[in-house]
């Protein structure tokens, strides 16, 4: 028996980077090597403040309202400056310290890059 005869069974999708048809198989292999071979750098997620600035780690951010903080029972009044922020794995939170608050964690469009 043939490798053509082989894969008449299995089904074929279309690959997007080379613009063929190839069996399912060959083509979850080649996206596994190519993520084995892909960095960090190419997944990284942009986090975005409220006015559309890029967030990085060590940022310095200012509240741009009032937040109650659960758990803490503070309020994080407007124009709070939080500095050293953290970037997580979601587009929407970045983590940071505040005094008094341990593991404090914002959502993005609650702040502005300072």
């Amino acid at each position: 028996m043939s490798t053509a005869d082989q894969n008449t069974d299995e089904d074929y999708v279309y690959d997007e980077e080379s613009g063929e048809w190839m069996p399912a198989s060959e083509l979850a292999a080649k996206q596994a090597a190519g993520l084995a071979d892909a960095g960090d750098d190419d997944d990284q997620i942009e986090v975005r403040d409220a006015v559309g600035n890029l967030l990085a780690d060590g940022d310095q951010v200012t509240l741009i309202k009032d937040l109650e903080v659960k758990g803490a029972g503070k309020t994080l009044k407007q124009g709070t400056l939080i500095k050293s922020i953290r970037l997580t794995g979601d587009a929407q939170e970045i983590d940071c310290r505040y005094p008094g608050i341990k593991g404090l964690v914002l959502r993005a469009e609650f702040v502005k890059k300072r």
